[in-house]
């Protein structure tokens, strides 16, 4: 029996290079490979542009390290946000999830590594803004129990105080499901109703 072969090099290079994308795998990557060379084109070259402008115009914030198409970004320009609270994210991508839920008004600084935070201009914009608090808003690990310390210890010299989001059980999710750090953290945590 003969092998199907064929020669659909930029077929095979779409796929690959989709399989390279997070949580993307070979079923999934072929499903969009195929849609969008074959089933639909134009949304293919839609979304092929509109990559191209993301690369070419998205930038960090000079001030906070956010997302932004500008110098500075639409939350550090944003005279109504409540610079008393500084929230401190690992990832610029974490600010569109806290965003969304509408709770939050403050300002936001994005570590990206932490070997490269400027103490001093953090510590300026700190006393500039008047904030009087900073919110981890991190992935419970050990690791980034180490960054908030060393961050709480870099800027203990401000008086502010340092807080970090509530973490424990998720709505809906037995508890057979939680893992024991998480469960440990909701009793330890827990509030009087």
């Amino acid at each position: 029996m003969k092998t199907y072969k064929n020669n659909l090099h930029h077929f095979k290079s779409l796929l690959e290079a989709l399989e390279q994308m997070p949580t993307i795998g070979k079923k999934s990557a072929l499903k969009m490979a195929y849609a969008l060379s074959v089933e639909n084109k134009f949304l293919g070259l839609k979304i092929a542009h509109c990559i191209e402008n993301a690369i070419n115009n998205v930038k960090e914030c000079e001030i906070c390290n956010a997302l932004s198409e500008n110098e500075i970004c639409e939350v550090c320009i944003d005279s109504t946000r409540d610079t008393s609270q500084l929230c401190m994210v690992l990832h610029s991508k974490d600010i569109f999830t806290i965003e969304e839920t509408g709770d939050y008004k403050g300002i936001y600084f994005v570590i990206k590594n932490l070997e490269e935070i400027n103490f001093v201009q953090l510590k300026q914009h700190l006393k500039e803004k008047n904030t009087q608090e900073i919110i981890f808003a991190f992935t419970p690990t050990l690791a980034n129990d180490a960054i908030m310390i060393y961050i709480e210890d870099k800027l203990k010299d401000l008086n502010l105080t340092f807080s970090k989001i509530a973490q424990g059980v998720p709505t809906g999710i037995g508890l057979d499901h939680v893992d024991q750090l998480s469960l440990s953290r909701a009793l330890t945590s827990r509030i009087k109703i």
